[in-house]
């Protein structure tokens, strides 16, 4: 039986996976695009960049191509500077807090910033930000209780309900004493 002065261990691995996923993804693909688009000139992104993206279904006409892609990159690490901000202080205080809500908040934010900042593109890897927020939601954490003081009454899923009762030692002096409130009676 777990006493008054254990302490539940809480950890947020779930969230803290599907956040570190996600977050990984969005360096790979938004900063992957943003590093390539950037580090090649006019006529190698004409030769080699341009032909991938209309093989890939995106079609933009070549003059305007290089400018609208530079522009898409900016915007892509502009998005992704805006993830790594709002998820990376979501995982500390997901590890640092677990019982807090905050971090779950911050995930949101950062699922939420990678949907709109890809314009709709990444949302598979969105989803895991998401779904770390959503599981703060759904998986709830025990509240710890304020020290010195106790729950009275017995129910089922409690853990670590207490009761204070007062005995009196050989001495005569009053001691008090916590007990277990099931099985115990006054």
């Amino acid at each position: 039986m777990r006493t008054s002065t254990e302490r539940v261990a809480v950890r947020r691995t779930w969230e803290i996976v599907l956040a570190g996923l996600g977050l990984a993804l969005s360096l790979l693909f938004l900063g992957g695009f943003a590093g390539v688009v950037n580090g090649v000139d006019e006529q190698a992104f004409l030769r080699d960049v341009h032909p991938a993206m209309t093989d890939a279904g995106i079609a933009v006409a070549e003059a305007d191509a290089y400018e609208a892609a530079r522009t898409l990159a900016a915007w892509f690490g502009f998005t992704l500077v805006a993830v790594l901000a709002t998820a990376v202080p979501g995982i500390v205080l997901a590890r640092s807090r677990p019982r807090g809500r905050a971090a779950g908040v911050l995930f949101l934010v950062a699922g939420l910033v990678c949907l709109v900042g890809s314009q709709l593109i990444l949302y598979p890897v969105a989803f895991f930000f998401l779904a770390a927020a959503a599981l703060f939601v759904v998986r709830q954490v025990p509240r710890e209780e304020p020290r010195g003081t106790g729950r009275t009454g017995g129910g089922a899923g409690r853990t670590s309900v207490h009761r204070t009762r007062s005995i009196q030692t050989s001495s005569g002096q009053k001691s008090s004493v916590a007990a277990q409130s099931m099985g115990v009676r006054r």
